[in-house]
């Protein structure tokens, strides 16, 4: 049986679906495509970044890929690996785990590189420009092949 994921027009009308899946999707051109599951290393990266933070912040502040944000441009949704939110998110993020782009934007994103040209690409370029749009004001990427942690920081307004 062939099963046709449903066509969005806009990011409002995607949240308002009642999608109740654990699987996450990216809102691309209207469509849900399905975020692939991460590597066991960018996992074992993750939680341990998950463990520092949360012992310096408390776990309410620290959240894992479930966390999605609303971006501009396309894919209309990114799942970083790892966000630092505001003492207003908690709260905010009660009944739906997504940052809208009318609300405060995260600390801090941290993205863990997965292998292959494409998804270095997406953590190095398209992200980095969606999350400064968004107002981020410190991008990390975590890139386990090279051993380098590139720390990107937003500068006043830009």
């Amino acid at each position: 049986m062939l099963t046709v994921k449903p066509r969005f027009t806009s990011f409002e009308e995607y949240i308002s679906d009642n999608n109740d899946s654990e699987q996450v999707y990216e809102l691309f051109n209207g469509e849900l495509i399905e975020v692939p599951p991460e590597s066991g290393l960018n996992i074992q990266i993750v939680n341990r970044l998950f463990l520092l933070f949360a012992l310096m912040l408390g776990t309410d502040r620290v959240r894992g890929q479930g966390l999605e944000l609303e971006v501009r441009g396309e894919p209309k949704n990114r799942y970083p690996d790892l966000t630092i939110i505001l003492e207003e998110h908690i709260q905010q993020l009660s009944t739906r785990n997504t940052i809208r782009l009318f609300m405060s934007p995260p600390l801090l994103v941290i993205e863990v590189v997965s292998p292959g040209e494409i998804q270095k690409d997406r953590d190095y370029i398209a992200k980095t420009r969606q999350y400064q749009d968004c107002g981020i004001s410190e991008y990390w990427i975590v890139d386990p092949q090279t051993q380098t942690i590139l720390v990107l920081e937003m500068m006043g307004d830009t």
